[in-house]
């Protein structure tokens, strides 16, 4: 099925079983604990052995000698595995990196070697022995020594120019001219990287925690040089991906390198110490932006500059990309410049370029406001655009950033704000608000699905698509529902096996939309062979209540199956209604701080996000989404920051003991508001996503809070009581 023109009314408009608010269909399993991640597939694997991989001790060199003799000689060890022992090997597409390094270390804690054991124990005492000589060599390691030396990407976007910027901003009698810095940042997910490797013949099963099954399986293929449809990559739960588990990592190749030297079973597991150099994570970067209005708020001018630093081959954080449609402005730049890091790999994290983008851009626009003494809300929607400001022509095809902070700033009490900073007191603690707009374009994938409906009159539901904790379950489950007129327990889901038909995957903010518009695709064709199997006209059948009526008759369902199940296969593809329609999601976030008048503690009071993201598929998984979201946000904000040792060029707090996140107490009551919005512009399901837009803004927001509140302005994240404490007022 093909979408090339706007959504009419069709099954899912009757929002019975879709957009109400179900709890998760695979919730019992993760709550008793019966729930197979990668790590647990025992029934499959009964006697599987493990893996331990040796990660470098250095950052960039390479490799003079590796000593396995006594690692082989150890207790229950089965196999070594390293670059010179694993034969001839290609390098995936979406990794910049190898996931196997020797002779050449690319990056710290770059894997080096597998050993594999009889229990866990013994594999990691014998890692310990495998010793190692490297030569080490120089490296780059620190973004802000080596901007001056960054290039434009390879991408022809990577810069825009509309207008004449420079004039514009020349002649604007209100300007600002600021630069801004993120750290790097780890995805830490509660489930580490791990997979099982098992080989029948030249044919090879992974069970492993990966986010995009087609990709990922492209990727084994082309590493061990082997066919694609002789690997099969199963990933049926995620405990959390959050973009790090996008690509297959090194625990998938060297399962699958042990296990074919061991002849038996491998389960590799990244060990949480070093997971956050081995993988990926949302790269530093440096942004200087520049806006200019005139005297009575409008943008006339406005320019964003970022800096970041990735591997040789690696790319950007495009963090400049929503300066792009945000806000209305003549004469506009932005431009993105990309340095070569040493560091491990600088790849996507949730909302990537956004999430850093808008942590700058959304201070920014405090810092003109403030200097214009408007009030911050008012002077956003000042500067709204319903049209793509690089392309007048091209309009939103659903834009309520206006409503969002309108009934944002109601709802919050912001008319309680105090407009000077640092105003107002509850105690000992300055009270501040903060306010950051939120933008996420809605990005749609091709999607296929295989719908059964059995001899009971059930449905079953068969996709590659995951589930990362999102509730794809559900809302899979509930489109067939929905489609074929069913209860939500008359259909069960079977997702993440690449034997299955191809689907978007979880990522982008693109999944829950794409995938459940290629399910209904498959459920129009499943409809259309169920009415002529009964007789009836599949242009007015209307699927009910486990019935199928048309023409004044009215039958079961399960008689279309009598004779045996029906099925149907079909996919979501989409026509050029992005080129005519800019599609994007957006939001108000705002954010309540209290900091000590005395140590500069910053505790946050209160939390309320405002969204408009299209049709709400299921409210309480979308609401989860998006508080868990705004605490990624907290945590961005306040805490989060992988510190670069840039002498020997590895992340020193890695691990969960240094890297500090939010925590239960850290987060106070949370307030998730959904617009009223179907968009027919986006897919058949007229949705489109939330689970980044919930972060986008909301560092920012926080930051902007605390300025409020004490007058001190951090453009440096995350925003310490170090950046605080010599710049607060006096305590009176």
């Amino acid at each position: 099925m093909k979408f090339d023109t706007p959504a009419t009314t069709n099954p899912i408009d009757r929002m019975k079983v879709v957009g109400q608010p179900h709890d998760r269909i695979d919730g019992p399993l993760k709550t008793a604990g019966t729930a197979p991640y990668a790590y647990e597939q025992h029934a499959a694997t009964p006697d599987h052995a493990y893996g331990y991989i040796v990660a470098s001790s250095i950052a960039r060199g390479r490799i003079a000698g590796i000593d396995t003799q006594a690692a082989r000689r150890a207790p229950g060890v089965l196999a070594v595995v390293t670059a010179a022992d694993a034969g001839k090997l290609g390098k995936g597409k979406y990794n910049t990196a190898r996931l196997l390094g020797g002779p050449e270390i690319q990056h710290y804690h770059q894997a080096v070697a597998v050993v594999v054991a009889e229990t866990f124990e013994q594999a990691r005492a014998a890692a310990s022995l495998v010793h190692v000589d490297y030569v080490r060599t120089p490296g780059q390691f620190d973004l802000a020594a080596v901007k001056a030396g960054a290039v434009k990407p390879d991408d022809a976007d990577a810069d825009s120019a509309h207008g004449d910027f420079a004039a514009g901003f020349a002649a604007a009698p209100v300007t600002l001219d600021a630069t801004y810095t993120t750290p790097d940042h780890a995805h830490a997910m509660m489930e580490p990287h791990a997979s099982i490797a098992k080989w029948d013949g030249d044919k090879l099963t992974l069970w492993t925690s990966n986010q995009m099954i087609a990709w990922g399986k492209g990727d084994v293929a082309t590493t061990l040089g082997m066919p694609k449809e002789n690997v099969r990559l199963i990933s049926p739960y995620i405990g959390g991906g959050f973009g790090g588990k996008l690509f297959v990592r090194a625990d998938a190749l060297l399962a699958a390198l042990g296990a074919r030297a061991a002849k038996r079973a491998v389960a590799v597991t990244l060990p949480r110490p070093v997971m956050f150099n081995n993988t990926t994570h949302r790269p530093a970067t440096i942004q200087r932006i520049r806006i200019g209005t005139d005297t009575a708020g409008k943008i006339q001018a406005i320019a964003h500059e970022s800096w970041s630093g990735d591997l040789p081959g690696g790319g950007p954080e495009t963090a400049v990309q929503q300066t792009r449609l945000l806000y209305a402005g003549a004469n506009r730049m932005t431009a993105t410049r990309l340095a070569v890091l040493d560091l491990p790999e600088g790849n996507a994290m949730r909302a990537p370029g956004e999430a850093s983008g808008l942590m700058a851009l959304e201070i920014a626009i405090d810092e003109m406001a403030e200097k214009l003494r408007m009030d911050p809300v008012q002077f956003r929607i000042l500067n709204d655009t319903q049209v793509d400001p690089e392309h007048p022509e091209r309009p939103f095809s659903q834009r309520q950033l206006v409503k969002c902070l309108r009934d944002g700033a109601d709802r919050f009490g912001w008319g309680k704000r105090g407009t000077a900073p640092g105003s107002l007191r509850d105690g000992r603690w300055m009270v501040g608000m903060g306010v950051a707009a939120a933008i996420r374009n809605n990005l749609v994938m091709t999607s296929a699905a295989r719908v059964r409906l059995g001899t009971d009159g059930h449905a079953t539901v068969e996709t590659d698509m995951t589930d990362i904790g999102t509730g794809t379950y559900t809302i899979i489950a509930a489109t067939a529902a929905e489609m074929l007129g069913l209860p939500l327990e008359a259909v069960k889901v079977v997702l993440g096996d690449s034997s299955l038909p191809v689907s978007a995957g979880s990522g982008g903010q693109w999944g829950a939309n794409s995938s459940t518009a290629g399910v209904y695709a498959a459920c129009v064709k499943l409809r259309e062979a169920i009415a002529g199997k009964l007789g009836l006209d599949p242009a007015t059948a209307v699927f009910e209540d486990g019935k199928v009526t048309a023409g004044g008759r009215s039958l079961p369902l399960a008689q279309a199956a009598r004779d045996g199940e029906l099925v149907a296969e079909d996919k979501m593809e989409y026509g050029n209604l992005a080129k005519k329609y800019q599609q994007s999601t957006f939001g108000a976030h705002f954010v309540e701080v209290g900091v000590d008048a005395a140590t500069g503690e910053i505790r946050v009071r209160r939390m309320l996000a405002v969204c408009a993201a299209g049709r709400i598929l299921n409210p309480k998984s979308a609401r989860s989404q998006v508080i868990g979201a705004m605490t990624m946000g907290v945590g961005a904000a306040l805490m989060e920051e992988l510190v670069v040792d840039k002498r020997l060029g590895f992340f020193v707090n890695h691990d969960l003991a240094g890297y500090e996140v939010p925590v239960h107490a850290d987060i106070p009551h949370q307030e998730v508001v959904f617009l009223d919005e179907a968009d027919p512009i986006s897919s058949p399901m007229k949705a489109k996503g939330v689970g980044e837009l919930g972060l986008c803004g909301v560092a920012a927001a926080l930051a902007n809070a605390v300025h409020n509140a004490t007058g001190v302005r951090v453009r440096d994240y995350p925003v310490t009581l170090d950046k605080l404490l010599d710049r607060l007022p006096a305590v009176g």
